[in-house]
């Protein structure tokens, strides 16, 4: 078992839209960075938990759990001339570009800040917290997750 964090623009796609859906699974999609497409292809596991993080709003943080529904696959908005994600060089063939299906499990009782994930010296390790880290995707440790956890 793996543990993750991944953040989204809450305007571009939150907890909520993921949890109303009606199947409450999700491509995540338009991930443009090597090492974050690196994770997502060669470390995610189906199964694997992953906190939902609100980025770039009013008090971001960290809203919900998902699962790892689906291993990575080849993200086809990369091969698409009229997505915002198009990357021209990425072939089908030889896809540049991976996702991994995730799956709604809980939103949290409250969302944990940013602001109060900085407070706790048990976390002054996160990845999430290391200066100049500007991932979307990034591995939790197991302690990381439960002391999280606990906070809610």
């Amino acid at each position: 078992m793996n543990y993750w964090l991944m953040k989204s623009e809450p305007s571009e796609f939150s907890i909520d839209d993921l949890k109303n859906n009606p199947n409450k699974i999700e491509p995540w999609d338009g991930v443009r960075n090597y090492q974050a497409r690196n994770m997502m292809r060669d470390d995610m596991k189906k199964g694997d938990l992953v906190f939902f993080y609100h980025s770039n709003c009013e008090i971001p943080g960290i809203v919900g759990i998902m699962t790892i529904h689906k291993e990575g696959y080849p993200d086809p908005t990369a091969f698409d001339p009229n997505d915002n994600h198009y990357d021209p060089k990425s072939d089908p063939d030889k896809p540049r570009w991976i996702l991994v299906d995730v799956k709604y499990k809980r939103k949290l009782k409250r969302t944990i800040s940013l602001t109060e994930l900085k407070e706790q010296k048990s976390l002054e390790n996160m990845k999430l917290l290391q200066r100049g880290n500007r991932l979307s995707v990034m591995p939790i440790t197991k302690k990381e997750w439960d002391y999280i956890l606990s906070l809610e």
